[in-house]
């Protein structure tokens, strides 16, 4: 049985399968997922599973180098928005690049994998860019 936090085997899979610039989208459960886009649906019911635990279990196999985060994100605050300031502080999301929620949405087009989760706050969505480890 693996050591990590993240038992989701597709979703380890898919970090996995992660190279350099690569990126990969958490969102809400009302973020659209555009056609083509391979799409990890955590979703079980409103909240579960949420955005922060989501996020920190996927931080625990991925190596970020930087992320999107929407402008909105900024101006209504989700709950999520708290966590993901102190890991931005912590130096585990690396450098944010502000985008607004529609530019959020475009990036998504480009994603390897968009993970589905059961949050049910707007714009509790945040799109990582993966980094290498050495």
């Amino acid at each position: 049985m693996k050591k990590t936090p993240l038992l989701n085997a597709e979703l380890s899979a898919a970090i996995a399968r992660l190279g350099h610039g690569d990126v990969i989208v958490i969102g809400d459960a009302g973020m659209p997922i555009p056609p083509g886009t391979p799409c990890i649906d955590l979703a079980l019911t409103a909240g579960v599973p949420d955005f922060v635990t989501t996020l920190k279990v996927v931080l625990s196999e991925m190596q970020v180098q930087g992320h999107l985060l929407a402008r909105e994100t900024l101006e209504v605050a989700p709950v999520g928005l708290e966590a993901i300031e102190s890991l931005t502080a912590a130096g585990e999301l690396g450098e944010r690049q502000l985008v607004s929620h529609d530019e959020l949405k475009a990036a998504c087009r480009n994603a390897r994998v968009q993970i589905r989760t059961g949050e049910c706050r707007p714009y509790s969505n945040i799109a990582l860019i993966a980094g290498v480890t050495f």
